[in-house]
């Protein structure tokens, strides 16, 4: 088929890093290409370079044969060419239409035409499956219907290619069902798309052939879709075999460490919820978006105070009023969104380490910089995290090993509960198979490990039980000799009955 857009030799240096070195794409016209890899393997470099976020050190690109020179967001737009981001690029202050066309606002005679703007965002937001009223707030959606909002926006720009980065990771399984009849119907009417997600699923039904990176280079590609299957991807991007389910080292679970009695969290006070969980048990909270699975872990952290219930960790009482409280009493919250809520972006490695421990870190109220140090060497030695120094700001690195920061800021202060969101949100399948294997660890030494995961998958392979939600309710709960994908859907659509184990 023709070529729309083709990247050759594409070289990007950062400081201290090599994110891009000879790496070269080419995508056709109403065609779909999957680009896979590691976390920090350059997608998200190439991507904004094609968008034209941030140029090439390095290379030449072509549209419909001819070079071209992109210098900022609107030249890549001029010639077809949007970008979706994987972290949201809304306004939160907005409706719905006015994100769809922030920037590209239709006026007449200089003033904004707001009936005009709604009545053609309604179509677009409809192509992605959102039937609402395009004067909705944003900020009253959850991050799933936001991350749509930003897919209908990309899509009014009537772009002949479509780059989409990891689109569904804050979808549910039928939103995400939604966007794949989406990207099939483009691609009928001629639109091309570069599609990256981790969840190789995905790239097997949506790709036509699948371009691999790793460290920044070329790894192989598979050219036909008859040649796409999981195992292949894997060995390409990894250069060696892994497992698709976590190895399951048996657990034998100590005393009861979280007891959760009656708590009405503010979200769904209607409804409360009891449940408790042992010393070296892993428990998985399953459900769909809006079942009130985040709300649940927020306000046990006490980022939310709870309407009414009580909770103990290891036999004493406390309220969770603060997340001073939850640390105090020894939970830890590694949140769903790790650039908003567990870095700071702009601080090095080894600061970002330390925020939740200054306490220990300091001495006569002042930061004990050698122990400081100590502290961040250990970390990344223990959990493999790659930084070119405890020094380097925590944006340059990837998803994965930004998540381990994450992780490693929290475990400095030895929890008692790790209470995780979304825990491998974004990564890819190496890092996941690392952080999977850091949380058997860390059950194998008595933590008591509560995690909220979208992923199916990711629920049947790591948790010895799971917590079923259902609209802000526990639906039921199933243990290991019960645990399907049937019976955790069933209870997530609102079926009726407890099953445990």
């Amino acid at each position: 088929m023709p070529v729309l857009l083709e990247a050759r030799g594409i070289g990007k240096r950062f400081p201290g890093v090599r994110a891009l070195d000879d790496v070269s794409l080419a995508v056709g016209r109403g065609e779909v290409v999957a680009l896979i890899g590691e976390n920090g393997a350059g997608k998200s470099t190439l991507l904004k370079i094609l968008a034209g976020v941030q140029p090439s050190d390095t290379g030449s690109l072509l549209v419909d044969g001819q070079p071209v020179v992109f210098r900022g967001v609107e030249d890549a737009l001029a010639e077809g060419i949007a970008l979706i981001h994987q972290e949201l690029n809304l306004a939160d202050n907005l409706d719905l239409a006015g994100n769809v066309f922030l920037g590209r606002e239709p006026r007449r005679a200089g003033f904004l035409r707001p009936q005009a703007m709604r009545q053609e965002a309604g179509h677009w937001l409809r192509m992605v499956g959102l039937d609402l009223d395009p004067a909705t707030l944003l900020a009253d959606l959850p991050i799933g219907r936001q991350q749509l909002v930003e897919i209908a926006k990309a899509l009014s720009t009537r772009a002949r290619l479509l780059i989409m980065d990891e689109p569904t990771s804050s979808l549910s399984a039928r939103e995400a069902a939604t966007l794949f009849e989406v990207v099939k119907q483009l691609r009928t009417q001629g639109v091309s798309v570069i599609w990256i997600s981790h969840r190789l699923g995905e790239v097997t039904e949506l790709a036509d052939r699948v371009v691999v990176l790793r460290d920044g280079r070329n790894a192989g590609e598979i050219a036909d879709r008859a040649g796409i299957d999981h195992d292949t991807m894997i060995r390409m991007m990894v250069g060696r075999d892994i497992d698709r389910l976590a190895r399951r080292p048996s657990h034998r679970p100590g005393e009861v460490m979280l007891t959760v009695a009656g708590l009405r969290t503010p979200a769904h006070p209607a409804h409360s919820m009891s449940f408790a969980i042992r010393a070296g048990e892993i428990v998985g909270i399953a459900g769909l978006i809006g079942a009130g699975r985040t709300e649940l872990l927020t306000t046990l952290f006490g980022v939310t105070p709870p309407v009414a219930g009580s909770v103990t960790v290891a036999g004493r009482a406390f309220a969770p009023r603060t997340p001073r409280d939850a640390i105090r009493a020894g939970l830890a919250l590694v949140p769903e969104d790790r650039k908003q809520q567990g870095l700071v972006l702009e601080m090095a490695v080894r600061e970002n380490m330390s925020l939740a421990s200054l306490r220990q870190a300091s001495r006569a109220g002042f930061i004990d910089f050698t122990a400081e140090r100590r502290l961040a060497a250990e970390a990344i030695s223990q959990l493999a995290i790659k930084t070119p120094s405890d020094r380097q700001e925590v944006r340059f690195l990837s998803g994965g090993n930004q998540q381990k920061v994450v992780l490693a800021k929290w475990l400095a202060l030895r929890p008692k509960v790790l209470l995780l969101d979304e825990p491998t949100r974004g990564i890819d399948v190496g890092a996941k198979a690392e952080i999977y294997d850091l949380v058997h660890c860390l059950a194998g030494a008595g933590v008591a490990v509560l995690f909220v995961s979208s992923e199916m998958e990711e629920i049947l392979s790591l948790a010895d039980r799971v917590l079923v939600m259902h609209e802000g309710r526990l639906a039921g709960e199933l243990g290991r000799d019960c645990l399907t994908e049937e019976q955790v859907m069933r209870l997530a659509a609102g079926g009726a009955g407890r099953i445990s184990a």
